[in-house]
């Protein structure tokens, strides 16, 4: 191995790349180690091997290092040699200020705008329900909850704390729910399974799994779903990106996560894509971790992809100007080439200002800017996208974010890396493929959980909370609002103040995928005259309860088997569930119920549960 190694390395101008601590460990690397080395010698990163003393010392922790770097090296597109190349461009365009967006002029791209509830959304959703059965699903999780205020895992927690639903409980049950639907509408066809992948990290990747073992994958197959764990990327210590040695151990380059675009790699390094392909899959929908709404908006929009055949269909809500959320635009080059693509808001407003509007991002007469907010859920067409990633390997264009100590840009405040971003994916798409949007109410599908509560607080009036508490109570006043628009007469909200953040609090009012996944379904299920009071609670776990003329005034709790249909009718009244006010630095309560700010003390309730099939009446 002495001999293979030295032969190698004899290979370099030792003289020039002057790296004698590596000479020293020759003895102790194998043919791959070698090889690494000549990468990382050649890029400009003998300094990784300024503090090692010769062999014989820390060999195991040096053979360490190596695999480290190997891993690096397999998971990058282009391995370590191309992940440096593009640093160091990227690093070059940031210290000199240059403008991503030079050259192009945005403009409002071609997309649908649904209103909620009329003729073309229900057509809409009628279609996407249909479609379903050749989608395929991909879940970005690969965050833990530390910015919630949560130490768990980010789909571990509750998305409302009515029935205690966890976010990956809720996408599963809704995916389970659009599979049997779909398949009801196929006619003749074998029943066909939706598949789930579930992109996890390091830091997720065990408790995702333990979290879907432990719960009977929530009623999925285990073969229905697929976890890939992404894999971070080295950090950069300065403009010549030199990889940062991490500051706890001399033996180990500093990671950083590489960002969910990774996750476009990840599908096609894998064969999933192709695999999924085979099996007829048409459309791949990406989606977020703790999105409680979205699920409302998907029959929808896989309906608007299917009906104008768009290859890249982004969700999307109205935003108002400035609002700090990316725009949906379209933007043409001088030299004629074309994207329609997310931009950050904080580069939007200069764009527009530097090329079409002196005054920016403004309002137009629909009180929202014509630019569509970007919610980072996509639905590609696979075939197209399979083909695309074919040329790039599921390379998406990066971005590089450091902090500089100060002005002269010379160096950083700390270690940066790469980053890359799902939504991205169309920047290296040709003019000619079909891109466009679907934009929907925000009550209806965009409630993300992100910040936690003293986050929370700090966010100026009037602007969203994107909070636990403020998402629980956007999924009770999105199942409100629905039920209002099918005739129930439903109590207006009250304010109330929770963790420092006042919100609308509506009926509490949560039923499962299985009982209505489009508004035609609800439609289907409610009649005669029905009142639910504010005050009120109403959870509805049965696939065919039926409500006729209720008037609810507390709570009431409707379980039942698929084969068991419920009437639930006549007028309800008791002392209900009461929101309790709860303290976010009380450690008595759990975590989930800290971050909200309140509890649900259940106090009296109507509860119904039918495990008998056959037709049964719940009346007081």
């Amino acid at each position: 191995m002495v001999d293979f190694a030295a032969d190698q390395l004899a290979n370099l101008d030792m003289s020039e790349l002057d790296c004698p601590n590596l000479l020293k460990n020759l003895e102790i690397l194998s043919p791959d180690h070698v090889e690494l080395a000549k990468i990382l010698i050649q890029n400009g990163q003998s300094h990784l091997f300024n503090d090692w003393p010769e062999s014989g010392v820390d060999d195991d922790e040096k053979r360490a290092f190596f695999d480290q770097v190997a891993r690096l090296n397999a998971c990058y597109f282009g391995g370590l040699e191309q992940y440096i190349k593009n640093a160091r461009e990227l690093l070059a365009d940031s210290k000199a200020g240059k403008n991503p967006f030079d050259g192009f002029t945005p403009s409002v791209p071609t997309g649908e705008n649904l209103t909620f509830g009329d003729e073309n959304f229900i057509n809409y959703e009628e279609a996407g329900v249909k479609e379903a059965k050749n989608a395929a699903f991909v879940l970005v999780a690969g965050g833990l909850g530390e910015r919630l205020g949560y130490n768990g895992i980010k789909v571990a927690l509750p998305s409302e704390t009515s029935t205690g639903t966890c976010f990956l409980q809720l996408y599963i049950e809704y995916i389970l729910a659009l599979q049997e639907a779909s398949g009801k509408l196929a006619e003749g066809e074998t029943q066909k399974e939706i598949p789930l992948a579930i992109m996890t990290s390091d830091d997720t990747h065990a408790r995702t799994l333990a979290l879907l073992e432990s719960n009977a994958y929530f009623g999925m197959k285990p073969t229905q779903v697929t976890l890939l764990k992404q894999e971070k990327v080295a950090c950069l210590a300065d403009n010549d990106a030199r990889l940062a040695v991490d500051p706890q151990n001399k033996y180990r380059i500093q990671t950083k996560p590489h960002g969910h675009g990774d996750v476009h790699s990840l599908l096609f390094s894998s064969g999933l894509l192709n695999k999924w392909r085979d099996a007829g899959v048409k459309w791949v929908l990406f989606f977020q971790d703790t999105n409680g709404l979205l699920f409302k908006a998907i029959p929808a929009s896989l309906g608007v992809s299917a009906t104008k055949q768009y290859q890249v269909n982004s969700l999307a809500v109205p935003r108002k100007a400035k609002e700090a959320i990316g725009g949906i635009a379209k933007l043409t080059h001088a030299d004629g080439r074309t994207m329609v693509i997310n931009v950050e808001y904080n580069q939007l407003d200069p764009l527009l200002r530097a090329t079409i509007n002196p005054e920016g991002d403004v309002n137009c007469e629909t009180g929202f800017s014509p630019f569509p907010g970007n919610i980072n859920q996509l639905i590609l067409e696979l075939e197209s996208y399979i083909e695309e990633l074919k040329k790039t390997g599921g390379a998406i264009k990066e971005f590089v974010n450091p902090k500089y100590k100060d002005a002269t840009k010379t160096s950083f405040k700390s270690s940066t890396r790469l980053e890359c971003m799902m939504q991205d994916y169309p920047k290296t798409l040709p003019p000619t493929a079909r891109v466009g949007f679907t934009v929907m109410d925000i009550w209806l599908a965009y409630a993300p959980v992100k910040n936690n509560p003293e986050d929370a607080a700090k966010v100026p009036r009037g602007n969203p909370y994107h909070s636990a508490t403020s998402g629980e109570m956007a999924i009770y006043r999105a199942h409100s609002l629905i039920l209002k628009k099918a005739g129930v007469q439903i109590g207006d909200p009250i304010m109330h103040v929770f963790n420092g953040q006042e919100v609308e609090v509506w009926p509490r009012i949560v039923w499962k995928p299985k009982w209505a996944l489009t508004f035609s379904d609800v439609k289907r299920k409610i009649g005669g005259n029905c009142s639910v009071s504010q005050k009120s609670t109403m959870v509805l776990k049965g696939r065919n309860i039926l409500v006729e003329g209720l008037s609810l005034d507390g709570a009431l709790v409707v379980d039942s088997i698929d084969n068991a249909e419920v009437k639930v009718e006549g007028s309800t009244q008791n002392t209900g569930w009461i929101l309790e006010n709860v303290d976010y630095k009380d450690s008595s309560y759990p975590e989930e119920i800290r971050i909200r700010g309140f509890r649900i003390n259940k106090v009296e309730q109507l509860e119904g549960n039918f495990r008998e099939p056959g037709r049964h009446c719940l009346k007081p």
